[in-house]
């Protein structure tokens, strides 16, 4: 597998934008594909935040993630959050969402971020929770319980 970022390949908003608004459209506000992409090019960095992380399996892109920043407004103290992570259907349960997560720690250790956040439906954690990451509280945000978990870089 390998991993680029959405800006060295910018044409794949609409993919992009179309996977967040299949999975999170109702929780985000996120319901148009065009406004969603639009919404998105804010992420198109390489060496800052926000940004986000494409998996590519054999030329093509099969899942993406966000490092950004003050994903829950709710904590405005916690800056850095991964966020967004998702693997296209026919590539789950292959260890991509594992490797996607620790490109993610790894891009954010080189830009000097000591400490990720994230929010999770799973209150057990699951993948997180393998990878390292500690749970701190389950919340009800935006109407949905989740876990909100930590790890260092």
């Amino acid at each position: 597998m390998q991993f680029i970022f959405l800006a060295d390949e910018p044409q794949q908003l609409p993919l992009v934008a179309h996977w967040y608004v299949r999975e999170w459209g109702q929780l985000s506000g996120m319901t148009d594909e065009k406004q969603a992409a639009k919404r998105l090019r804010k992420y198109l960095h390489t060496d800052q935040l926000p940004l986000i992380i494409l998996a590519k399996a054999q030329e093509r892109i099969v899942g993406a993630a966000q490092l950004k920043y003050h994903e829950m407004d709710i904590y405005p103290d916690r800056e850095h959050w991964l966020g967004g992570v998702y693997v296209d259907a026919p590539y789950r349960a292959q260890g991509m969402g594992r490797q996607l997560v620790e490109q993610g720690l790894a891009v954010a250790k080189k830009l000097g971020i000591d400490t990720l956040y994230l929010q999770t439906e799973d209150h057990s954690g699951g993948l997180y929770t393998r990878l390292g990451w500690q749970p701190l509280e389950q919340v009800q945000y935006k109407g949905i319980d989740v876990l909100v978990m930590v790890r260092a870089v």
